[in-house]
């Protein structure tokens, strides 16, 4: 309640300076109070953020003023200059569209907008091929008819083998929940199970003591509270623990056969792995992809070139790192920018005959926002 009584106030705060600021900069002709206003915005947000010790609430805080105020300034910009300075006038015009276009594309587009990705892998020991999918933070705290597509997807491609890198649900509640039985619902539902089995390993939001087992609870689900390596016929899979995924020193030894280590983060993969595909999610691509630049934060040690899809590594090793289908809740601002979320399906195939070199890697659009 207090923080969001602290975004109102700010918000209101800058609708007022935002009006003294337009009427100062029509007058004087000057762009210093729009100046001001900017910086005022940027301190006001970090300040909030910090006596909130939540770095996420200073964002969402910075996104209400790049996407509501700094439009509203361009657009007051572009009325008051229209006839004394038409140039200028269609320049903020077009300013506040564009950051409005973005606005939209952040918070109501590209969240929903399901993106499957498939990728081919040789693999040593298999006789036949293999579909790996990766569900990686699904990450909600409310079940839509979004989330019920994403498992819809999923099933709709026959995996052999589910493998799913954390972060569930965000939901804070011991025990039982209405978020937790909705989520087990429609995984039962739509019939969540794969021939080689479901595997979840604990991500950053299952923070309370028994979140993996409420979550989970009833569904033919394989959970690693514990870090352990399982034979699954075909291949070989070891699931981490979530300190064990952020383990830049982490040692896995190599197995006869062809070896899956799964982790939340995927720091994992800095170590000494000697496992054929890595397999994490967690910095969800960045969330917000700038052209040139890439991930803004991606909360991890690996390099931000490794922060999204495939990776390959020496010693013939490869990391995937999924995007995921949902995207940080809470107080952050509820934006995803060219990163779209992501279902991600690996086929492995018998390396014989596959020339080895590079994997394929195809991407359909599956889904349309809405």
């Amino acid at each position: 309640m207090l923080a969001d009584s602290q975004a109102l106030l700010y918000n209101l705060l800058l609708l007022l300076l935002g009006g003294v600021s337009l009427r100062f900069t029509l007058r004087r002709r000057s762009l210093l109070p729009s100046v001001f206003l900017a910086v005022v915005a940027v301190v006001g947000a970090l300040f909030l953020g910090h006596l909130n010790q939540n770095s996420f609430y200073a964002l969402s805080l910075l996104s209400w003023g790049l996407f509501v105020h700094a439009p509203l300034q361009l657009a007051g910009l572009a009325w008051g200059l229209r006839r004394s300075y038409p140039g200028w006038a269609r320049a903020s015009l077009a300013g506040a569209l564009l950051v409005s276009l973005v606005g939209v594309d952040a918070f109501l587009i590209e969240p929903q907008w399901l993106e499957i990705t498939h990728l081919t892998l040789p693999a040593r020991g298999l006789d036949r091929p293999l579909k790996v999918a990766v569900l990686a933070d699904f990450q909600t705290d409310v079940i839509t008819s979004y989330e019920r597509s994403v498992l819809r997807s999923l099933m709709q491609e026959r995996p052999d083998l589910i493998v799913m890198p954390g972060d569930y649900l965000q939901d804070y509640t011991p025990g039982r929940s209405a978020l937790r039985e909705g989520y087990r619902a429609l995984f039962r539902e739509l019939e969540v199970r794969a021939p080689l089995g479901v595997h979840a390993v604990q991500g950053n939001v299952e923070t309370l003591p028994g979140s993996l087992e409420w979550t989970f609870e009833g569904l033919p689900v394989q959970i690693y509270p514990a870090r352990k390596t399982v034979d699954l016929g075909p291949i070989i899979l070891t699931a981490l623990t979530l300190e064990d995924s952020f383990d830049t020193t982490l040692r896995v030894p190599p197995t006869e056969k062809f070896q899956l280590v799964l982790g939340h983060g995927p720091d994992f993969a800095l170590g000494q792995v000697q496992a054929d595909l890595m397999i994490a999610g967690h910095t969800h691509g960045g969330q917000v992809r700038l052209p040139f630049i890439g991930p803004l934060v991606t909360l991890s040690k690996v390099p931000r070139s490794w922060a999204a899809g495939l990776t390959h590594l020496e010693g013939g090793r490869v990391l995937v790192v999924s995007r995921g289908t949902g995207m940080e809740r809470g107080s952050a601002p509820r934006l995803r920018f060219l990163c779209r979320p992501e279902l991600i399906f690996i086929d492995l195939v018998p390396e014989k005959g596959t020339s080895g070199a590079q994997p394929h890697r195809m991407t359909v659009n599956e889904s349309a926002p809405g």
